[in-house]
């Protein structure tokens, strides 16, 4: 007697299969943010015969060849992996007006059948072979096997003694039922598929042509063509070749990094041009405090004091040595320079509207010859050494400016410290903005 759990389980995973099609428009996403439909339903016809090349004796010479047809659902779940669902129904029928190709005539007593075949219901595990095209990412052609479990449901009809008459009268008999299968899937279309296939199909029963021998269990063939319909927007995943798409991502890698190492370039040749730039403007060959852009006596001797356009001065500056009182006046005046104070873009230039403001700088510190310290200060962009020497550049145009207003040379430092004091986050627009920044204090 046959398990009756055994045939449950096919019907089982059968109704788990159905319910989950109830989401049938669902797509994968990818690495890359392509999405794939998993989907599809398909049709198909052929031949079916109740005989197949695998092993055992037919139990009729003569086979026949009979119209069956069929419809599946699968579900795709990786590029080589699917479940389908099948439905197959049919005629199969043979008899013994011939030999078998040996020669020698059946004695069997029953002399033909035929079996409604009235349905073959399975489910299968499907594998993709392979892609015909390793760096196609969708290919147009592939080979596919498939095995499985399910129940068909048959009456067969038979011809004994001149009578015809039905095997088991008011009944149709269910058998468990294993096919295996290979085929070929053609795209046609980014939605359509025409499909090949072949299905031996084994049968735990010798009853299903009727004549019960008991030693082998009964088989039939179904080759089939048919048409695969995908459901949802998406491409079909059965066609995505992973080897191909993760080719296509190194060469997109490739091509970031050969960007990256242009812009670097650009950058370096930028920052070149800048340290040039910067050179011109502060550049102060003879060491008297005033760089050669606005020094009108080059070649000065060392530490000869020069006036505010390097001129040697014909007395020594007087030592003032009073009391420095700053108010809240002279506050406003270097707080405002500070405010309107503008360079070039990554420049010590200094930019034209900044001068009003520094000219009255200028004038505060000669009237009541307080001493200044500049110190320049950068945001995090861009390499140490290059922010330290920018920095450094800043405050000495400033102080290049001043003394080219008559400033002494003497009373102003500059300094800079590069990214080394931040007041605000380098992470924001706004901070970086707050620390691209010179500072003036007087003394």
């Amino acid at each position: 007697m046959k398990p009756s759990l055994l045939k449950s389980i096919p019907a089982l995973l059968a109704g788990i299969f159905i319910a989950g099609a109830a989401q049938a428009q669902e797509v994968v996403p990818t690495a890359t943010g392509a999405q794939f439909s998993t989907w599809s339903v398909g049709v198909n016809a052929g031949v079916m015969t109740p005989i197949t090349p695998f092993g055992g004796k037919n139990d009729f010479s003569h086979w026949k060849s009979n119209l069956g047809y069929g419809v599946f659902v699968k579900k795709q779940f990786t590029n080589y992996f699917s479940l389908r669902l099948d439905g197959v129904r049919g005629k199969l029928s043979a008899d013994n007006s011939q030999p078998y190709d040996n020669g020698v005539v059946n004695p069997s007593s029953i002399t033909a059948f035929e079996t409604d075949l009235s349905y073959a219901g399975s489910l299968s595990a499907v594998v993709n072979m392979f892609n015909i095209d390793m760096f196609h990412k969708n290919n147009a052609l592939q080979l596919f096997v498939s095995a499985g479990a399910g129940l068909a449901g048959y009456k067969p009809t038979i011809t004994q003694g001149g009578r015809t008459f039905e095997y088991a009268p008011d009944k149709t008999i269910s058998e468990l039922v294993i096919p295996v299968g290979l085929g070929a899937k053609f795209k046609v279309s980014e939605k359509v598929n025409f499909n090949l296939g072949w299905t031996v199909n084994f049968v735990d029963g010798d009853n299903l042509d009727g004549n019960y021998a008991g030693a082998n269990s009964d088989k039939f063939s179904y080759a089939s063509a048919g048409l695969e319909f995908a459901l949802g927007t998406g491409p079909q995943l059965a066609w995505h070749n992973p080897v191909a798409a993760t080719y296509d991502e190194v060469l997109a890698a490739k091509a970031s990094v050969n960007g990256l190492k242009s812009d670097l370039d650009a950058q370096k040749a930028e920052n070149a041009k800048l340290r040039n730039d910067l050179k011109g403007v502060i550049n102060d060959e003879d060491g008297d405090g005033v760089a050669d852009k606005f020094d009108k006596c080059p070649g000065t001797t060392s530490g000869v004091v020069v006036d505010g356009a390097g001129c040697p001065l014909k007395a020594p500056a007087p030592v003032v040595k009073e009391k420095v009182i700053i108010t809240e006046s002279d506050r406003r005046v270097v707080a405002d320079a500070i405010r309107n104070l503008e360079f070039d873009v990554n420049k010590s230039t200094i930019r034209s509207k900044s001068y009003p403001t520094l000219n009255r700088v200028a004038d505060l510190l000669k009237s009541k010859n307080f001493s200044l310290r500049l110190a320049g200060h950068t945001d995090s962009q861009g390499s140490d050494a290059l922010n330290m020497a920018l920095s450094k550049d800043r405050a000495e145009s400033i102080k290049a400016y001043l003394v080219s207003q008559g400033v002494n040379a003497s009373r102003v430092e500059a300094t800079g410290y590069g990214e080394t004091q931040p007041i605000a986050s380098n992470k924001t627009a706004s901070g970086r903005q707050k620390n691209r920044r010179v500072e003036f204090s007087l003394f």
